[in-house]
């Protein structure tokens, strides 16, 4: 919007040469950051008082670890905060022509409004199941499915209407219509090594990333700021992606797929590293909100959809490693708890609980220490992933 505005008003007043910055991705990026972050820490206190007015505290599991008990009752749902910051920052700075930005901007909200109900269910209406798997499944697939869809075709078109051409084109010709190299599955450190996918890999490649990551960082969530500093840091070495991947010369000299728009996603990374970085403040250990599936949820489908549009969704599973651990021990621990309870006829366990984080808090770390050791792990991880730009 403000990008706009600086265009119309120097067409009116072209003396006013400090308007060109506005056109500058860079500038528009680190105002966004800094937007969101003072939105946040602006309106935190007071989303967590109407938080704690409404009595939408977070239940805390019985058979759970016995320190978290103390926590039962502090707000949740604190991921409106969040969304809030990412939402009005955002649409402050960025290029509201820009297709690739809306995508992420309706997934993020999206699934947001997924979590806000799942949420609302389990500590407003007393219901401890909440949404229903196949209930939250079925709202997460359908956004994923969507957002795979467009993005299928938009890599090769630049406008609204190509995209919808392109796509009843592929219907037409009886769903035979191949996409261009740049749609292609990445191989990271390579050269020249990549996968093609077709349209319906891509679909069912965007649809696991969204999805998936939406709940894996939905399953970190789950001591004081453990999920959100991973997510500012992905979010942020997926910026420097799209820069990259949006600029004709970076992309180039980088081997990378030139994505005309793409380098506009770094003002929604900017806005999102803002945002997570004011929750911090008040989610940071003795935590005064949590996040809720509204945030996690939301985080992490913004995540996967920026993945998938820089065609780096390789590069997510290394940088967002925490994650990925996080969704696997869960999947593993149920997995064999069932096969042994069938087998034996009791179940039992890999972790000591799960996801987890859980498990090394059993082992005796306390609570600060696996939260400073999965960030400093996933620093690690996201300057792997960032060296595979140049590491080729």
């Amino acid at each position: 919007m403000l990008l706009s505005l600086a265009q119309w008003l120097q067409g009116l007043y072209p003396d006013l040469g400090f308007l060109r910055l506005f056109q500058y991705i860079t500038f528009r990026a680190v105002m966004a950051a800094m937007t969101a972050l003072l939105i946040g820490l602006a309106f935190g206190p007071w989303v967590i008082r109407r938080l704690t007015e409404m009595k939408i505290g977070q239940p805390v599991r019985s058979y759970g670890v016995q320190a978290h008990l103390a926590k039962s009752g502090t707000p949740t749902m604190g991921g409106v905060l969040v969304l809030i910051g990412i939402g009005v920052s955002t649409l402050l700075w960025f290029d509201w022509s820009n297709r690739f930005v809306w995508v992420v901007m309706l997934v993020t909200m999206g699934f947001g409004a997924i979590g806000w109900v799942d949420d609302w269910r389990k500590v407003v209406d007393k219901n401890p199941e909440g949404m229903r798997s196949r209930e939250k499944f079925f709202w997460q697939s359908l956004i994923g499915l969507v957002a795979a869809l467009y993005l299928a075709f938009s890599v090769s078109e630049t406008s609204f209407l190509g995209v919808v051409q392109l796509f009843f084109r592929w219907v037409s010709s009886g769903f035979s219509t191949e996409l261009p190299p740049k749609a292609d599955l990445l191989i990271p450190f390579f050269k020249t090594i990549s996968m093609p996918l077709g349209v319906w890999g891509f679909v069912a490649l965007a649809f696991f990333v969204i999805v998936g990551t939406s709940n894996a960082v939905n399953f970190t969530d789950g001591l004081d700021g453990l999920a959100i500093m991973p997510v500012v840091m992905v979010g942020s070495a997926l910026g420097v992606f799209a820069y990259v991947t949006g600029s004709s010369v970076f992309s180039k000299y980088l081997l990378l797929p030139y994505i005309p728009g793409a380098g506009e996603l770094l003002i929604f990374c900017a806005a999102m590293a803002g945002a997570g970085l004011a929750f911090l403040w008040f989610n940071a250990h003795p935590a005064q909100v949590f996040m809720g599936d509204v945030g996690a949820l939301a985080l992490g489908g913004g995540l996967g959809t920026l993945a998938v549009i820089t065609r780096q969704e390789i590069v997510l599973g290394i940088m967002g490693g925490i994650f990925v651990a996080e969704v696997l021990s869960v999947m593993i621990q149920v997995t064999w708890f069932k096969y042994t309870k069938k087998k034996y006829g009791e179940g039992r366990r890999i972790f000591r609980m799960a996801p987890l984080h859980h498990h090394f808090e059993k082992g005796g770390w306390k609570e600060t220490q696996v939260v400073t050791r999965f960030w400093i792990i996933t620093m690690l991880l996201c300057l792997v992933g960032l060296a595979s730009l140049k590491l080729r």
